[in-house]
């Protein structure tokens, strides 16, 4: 297990307490779950609950990955607007799942209410705001269908973002009524929380090694001993290694860093007063959030440089900060990290069985909290005998990302640069 300190903000702000480790079982599973973020344990929840055998093993801690160092955004559906996403997906599929990803952050909300999840949520949506005239015609374009699919969106004027952003930076937004944020690192002690209740083991700082299959049965080599289980499911998304060969290839890796602020008090009372997360329409995207002490977090793509004292990362913040809100004065920075994100090439996550009884949901492009959530709930009805042709997405094989390394590289280039730009 790593030996470091808070991974970010909400690991230290998180009002729910950390999984205590249980120990191996002893007997074999219904089913191993790999990976302490959301869709492990929503497996092991969904899963507990259908009255399977469930066991979580995380290498490190609850939410060390990229659960725990989430935005916080509790957005809908996925990246792409809707007639993207049916096009790639046909009409059975692709309307299948805009419905059930539009409905993800209530399903998301509803379990937090359920299990009393103390996890800080506001259902006053979130706000795609826009950076350019550009971005401006893009967010009509995706707020027309939107409207033409009945969802609950608005799209704003520039006066009216700027009344629920403080800020007169931007174009116009659209308001997402179906969306809100949380402290994403308690929403994730809150699942192992409600996981465990269920029936569910979770084992912290236990490694999964090696996977082999031996008739039936998966055998698990972990850092711990050895297990056996009817079925495995990997929920390591941007945090896969070479455990199952190849995985780790079909997406890109992109780093999103964050920044916070010390808590503002009154100062910051302008500023988001609704509390709606945001981010904007710009090809390297960045957001922005407020938690309850009024603290100003604000992120983009890339790596953290630096501290929170020094370095590039702190000045940048501070620069952005200043241009948004020339008015709110000296910033003094708390906090700065970054997690990664899994890009797969057509921008939708995707379900692969990689073997038999072995499945893993990946790929979820920056949205990991209603997605993860979901595709522990859809894991669940799988390995309960649910027909996959009736899944919101189709099954499929892993295929390569394309140039994924050279692509990697201009993607952290191309970001550090951005970063040192607006730092000047």
């Amino acid at each position: 297990m790593d030996n470091i300190g808070p991974i970010s903000l909400w690991e230290h702000t998180s009002e729910e307490q950390a999984a205590q480790s249980a120990a191996l079982p002893d007997k074999v599973l219904d089913v191993a779950i790999i990976g302490g973020g959301y869709t492990g344990l929503s497996t092991a929840l969904h899963t507990a609950e259908k009255g399977l055998s469930a066991h979580v093993f995380e290498a490190n801690h609850i939410g060390f990955g990229g659960s725990g160092r989430n935005v916080g955004l509790v957005n809908a559906a996925a990246w792409l607007p809707p007639e993207k996403i049916q096009n790639i997906l046909g009409p059975v599929y692709g309307d299948r799942f805009i419905r059930q990803f539009s409905d993800g952050p209530q399903y998301v909300f509803d379990l937090i209410e359920r299990y009393q999840i103390r996890c800080e949520p506001t259902k006053t949506g979130t706000l795609h705001v826009a950076h350019s005239a550009k971005g401006l015609k893009d967010l009509r374009a995706r707020f027309g269908q939107w409207q033409r699919l009945g969802e609950p969106v608005d799209l704003l004027s520039a006066e009216e973002t700027a009344d629920l952003v403080g800020s007169e930076r931007f174009f116009g937004a659209l308001l997402d009524h179906r969306a809100g944020t949380i402290n994403p690192m308690s929403y994730c002690r809150g699942l192992a929380r409600a996981a465990s209740a269920a029936g569910a083991k979770i084992s912290t700082g236990v490694r999964v090694q090696k996977l082999k299959q031996i008739g039936d049965l998966w055998q698990v080599t972990t850092s711990s001993g050895l297990v056996r289980a009817k079925a495995v499911v990997l929920g390591t998304n941007a945090y896969t290694d070479d455990l199952w060969p190849g995985l780790q290839n079909i997406f890109h890796t992109i780093h999103y860093l964050q920044v916070s602020s010390a808590s503002l008090g009154s100062r910051a009372d302008k500023i988001l007063p609704a509390r709606q997360g945001l981010w904007d329409t710009g090809k390297i995207m960045f957001s922005l959030r407020k938690d309850m002490d009024n603290r100003l977090i604000i992120g983009t793509m890339g790596r953290a440089f630096g501290t929170a004292q020094q370095g590039l990362t702190q000045r940048w913040a501070q620069k952005m900060l200043k241009a948004m809100f020339p008015d709110l004065g000296a910033v003094s920075i708390a906090e700065v990290w970054h997690g990664k994100i899994a890009m797969t090439p057509d921008h939708l996550p995707a379900l692969y069985q990689l073997a038999s009884g072995l499945w893993t949901p990946i790929g979820y492009n920056g949205r990991g909290i209603a997605t993860g959530t979901l595709f522990g709930q859809v894991m669940a009805e799988v390995l309960t005998g649910k027909d996959p042709a009736t899944l919101p997405l189709p099954i499929t094989t892993p295929r390569p990302a394309p140039l994924r390394g050279l692509t990697q590289q201009m993607y952290d280039m191309a970001f550090s640069a951005k970063q040192l730009w607006k730092a000047l």
